[in-house]
């Protein structure tokens, strides 16, 4: 369940112009001259429309101004609020194709990188439909002229891990609960062959989390916990401590859990000196409208602590106002 409050009444894209009383307001932007943008209305409007509403913005403010929408925000906010504004007002698999994008040049660039940078990757491919996996692949070659498998051949250098990535993103799950009970004692049996023989890029492995639907990935795993009398996690977790290691238990959380794994990357993304906010972003704007109700009370399970309250204390001004929108907040 999303956290986004929608108002029951919704104007449209046209009415959401007149949100206040300024001839110059157009979806929340107030462009008056030494005025700069009226962030509160920016907040207002935008932070309380689903994907399907910010798109009739987009296009009927290109319609009206021969003019992007995301080109208006970007010249008009800064800092972290405006990453956060323009991601959440991107269509969401051009979200997704971009923050892959900009995760793989990080890894490219960086001398000494980590499975950090490819975490978006799990995410887009575990946690999302087929459907939108496909939109964002399609995204990415249009946005790029190159296409997602190709940009992973090449900024990926371990083969083992490349090979997985590959796999998760290529397939195309089926889309539906059917579960086969043998199967799924099957393929626990299989995994467990591997993780014995310390072969996590066997074949059967990549061809098993690719390719069947999550459902029956859970039953697999939970028959893989009864048989052997252990998470499947924490059997990977033994093999070593890898990239490869790391990716395939993030995998398996993805999957059997996303709203733990995104409770954990909110955080990871506040704990010791500082705050990540590009993961903090991303966790927020991505299941803001999918599942955010589920993770709040996860993080409030396992750290004892309100969501809610820990975005409060690590972030300010309109960046925190918007995430705390997006989290169903009456700001």
């Amino acid at each position: 369940m999303g956290s986004i409050r929608i108002p029951d009444l919704v104007p449209s894209p046209t009415q959401d112009r007149m949100v206040t009383s300024c001839d110059a307001i157009l979806y929340g932007i107030e462009l008056l001259a030494g005025w700069g943008t009226d962030e509160k209305a920016v907040i207002w409007v935008l932070g309380h429309r689903n994907a399907d509403q910010r798109k009739k913005i987009r296009d009927t403010y290109q319609h009206l101004y021969n003019e992007s929408l995301i080109d208006r925000l970007h010249s008009e906010l800064s800092g972290d609020f405006r990453n956060a504004v323009i991601l959440w007002t991107l269509d969401p698999a051009e979200r997704d194709a971009k923050l892959i994008r900009e995760a793989l040049d990080v890894k490219k660039n960086k001398k000494k990188s980590s499975v950090k940078e490819l975490q978006v990757i799990v995410e887009t491919a575990c946690t999302t439909s087929p459907h939108h996996l496909i939109a964002v692949r399609q995204s990415y070659c249009s946005l790029f002229d190159c296409s997602l498998e190709e940009d992973i051949s090449s900024y990926v250098n371990l083969p083992s891990l490349r090979k997985l990535l590959l796999g998760l993103v290529s397939s195309y799950r089926y889309d539906g609960e059917m579960v086969d009970g043998n199967v799924a004692k099957l393929e626990a049996a299989k995994l467990r062959d591997a993780i014995e023989k310390k072969q996590l890029d066997h074949d059967d492995v990549v061809l098993i989390l690719s390719t069947r639907n999550i459902f029956q990935l859970k039953a697999t795993f939970e028959c893989y916990r009864l048989d052997y009398m252990n998470p499947i996690d924490q059997d990977i977790k033994s093999c070593g401590t890898g990239d490869l290691e790391s990716i395939l238990q993030m995998v398996v959380q993805c999957i059997e859990a996303p709203e733990k794994h995104f409770a954990e990357v909110v955080r990871d993304s506040i704990v010791g000196l500082g705050t990540d906010e590009d993961s903090l972003t991303r966790a927020i704007v991505s299941r803001a409208e999918i599942d955010m109700m589920k993770i709040r009370g996860v993080y409030f399970d396992t750290y004892k602590s309100s969501l809610d309250n820990a975005v409060v204390d690590d972030t300010s001004g309109d960046y925190k106002d918007f995430l705390m929108t997006l989290l169903g907040a009456k700001i």
